[in-house]
């Protein structure tokens, strides 16, 4: 669950998001926004430039059946257990700056796996702090980190990616220390 005040995206007296199918609890949305998600992953995902407006894309794509606002950047200040991220009007400067470092990076290609995980996994904790979107980041930003994976070489087995170790890599990545993140994502390469 999201803090977020005065928040144009829920239901009237509700914390639930305004959606298309107008389900109003959590549980419901929940469920269908899981998968709804998880088939758009399976199908071709948008091409682009691997960068912010590509990441954009991608979450248009992912969750385009479920939100109106799907691939838009959120307009509203929130955080996740008291810890904000990167207000609405930032979002322009920190985009350009993490995206530019990772072309620069040249897309993190020709590193060997240790370093691509290092790597990888600043870049992930940058995005995350960022958190462009109401809803859908961590989603989002896994299925972009799949494809930047693949373009600079680097086989992924997904399928060992344990989702509770992942959020609290991710989380203390939020925190500063990336040596958790970097270790899931070193154990995903093939």
């Amino acid at each position: 669950m999201y803090d977020a005040i005065e928040d144009p995206y829920t239901y009237k007296d509700s914390t639930v998001l305004v959606n298309k199918l107008d389900l109003r609890g959590h549980d419901e949305l929940d469920a269908f926004e899981a998968e709804i998600s998880s088939a758009r992953a399976e199908e071709p995902l948008p091409d682009g430039a691997m960068d912010f407006e590509h990441y954009k894309a991608i979450h248009h794509h992912l969750f385009q059946d479920v939100y109106q606002w799907a691939g838009q950047v959120r307009t509203v200040r929130i955080a996740k257990g008291g810890n904000p991220f990167c207000f609405p009007e930032n979002f322009k400067g920190q985009a350009h700056k993490l995206f530019s470092d990772l072309r620069s990076a040249h897309y993190l290609r020709n590193l060997d796996a240790q370093t691509f995980a290092d790597r990888a996994a600043h870049f992930l904790a940058e995005l995350n702090a960022i958190h462009a979107f109401r809803e859908g980041d961590g989603r989002s930003q896994l299925t972009f980190f799949t494809l930047l994976a693949d373009h600079a070489g680097h086989s992924l087995n997904i399928e060992k990616l344990d989702p509770e170790e992942m959020l609290a890599a991710m989380i203390t990545s939020f925190d500063g220390d990336e040596r958790r993140l970097v270790d899931v994502i070193r154990a995903l390469i093939t």
